[in-house]
């Protein structure tokens, strides 16, 4: 796996259609069926200092500066989407420290300064899971929370074939893997990690895990009811995001 081939890759994919894919993925929603509305991880976050992984557009940003946090802090990868960010914030009157860079990599972030450290379906692409999490883990002050979500790995095992679900490659498997998209020049890279391997990373930067959440949130559900979505249909069965809330000691 060439890291650098990885970023070229992902990079394009944000700096182009990315936006297409964020409806679900920006607070309040945690990700498909899971929202902050139901789970109060964050709590009251007036005069905390903030700080984004993966900030796309800026409305995860957005959704903190409205429930007045003291700073925004937002990383990202793409250009374009810092771009946005700046744009979407500023047409709604915040302001915020954007700054374009691989999270695995240095980039100018003050140490022991965050009150949370947050990312809304973005730390499933880093190259070094371990040494994002130690990142994470130097920026945020003593007790400081670092709250993340993904994609939940089981949903990456599963298909559907004659309104079956059944299993179609090993929970175990952490390679990585290309996957195409029409409007990308190449493939998007990913690699599906299971659960213990971020919460042993996690162990390893010097957190403990408050609360991890997998259950769907039934009332999101229920908006779909009766509808054809297929994300829908395997929410009811098995979970298709998963979240952790952990404290930095």
């Amino acid at each position: 796996m060439n890291k650098h081939s990885v970023y070229e890759t992902n990079s394009l994919y944000w700096n182009t259609k990315g936006n297409d894919f964020l409806e679900a993925i920006v607070l309040p929603l945690y990700g498909a069926f899971t929202s902050e509305d139901k789970w109060k991880l964050f709590g009251d976050v007036s005069g905390k200092k903030m700080l984004e992984i993966g900030c796309g557009n800026g409305q995860s940003l957005k959704y903190h500066g409205e429930r007045n946090a003291a700073e925004l802090w937002g990383m990202d990868i793409s250009e374009n989407q810092i771009e946005k960010a700046k744009q979407h914030l500023s047409a709604n009157g915040l302001s915020a420290t954007l700054i374009c860079s691989p999270m695995e990599e240095e980039c100018g972030i003050p140490v022991q300064y965050f009150d949370f450290v947050y990312s809304i379906y973005a730390i499933g692409w880093t190259t070094d899971l371990e040494g994002t999490f130690s990142r994470v883990a130097s920026y945020l002050k003593k007790d400081g929370m670092f709250i993340f979500s993904w994609s939940h790995p089981i949903h990456k095992c599963i298909v559907e074939e004659n309104n079956q679900f059944i299993f179609n490659k090993s929970y175990f498997d952490e390679s990585w893997y290309s996957v195409s998209r029409d409007f990308v020049q190449g493939d998007l890279k990913l690699s599906d990690r299971k659960c213990s391997t971020y919460i042993n990373a996690l162990a390893r930067a010097g957190f403990v895990i408050e609360q991890m959440i997998e259950e769907t949130d039934s009332e999101i559900l229920q908006r779909h009811d009766g509808s054809k979505n297929n994300l829908a249909n395997r929410a009811q069965v098995f979970p298709v995001t998963f979240v952790i809330k952990a404290r930095k000691l």
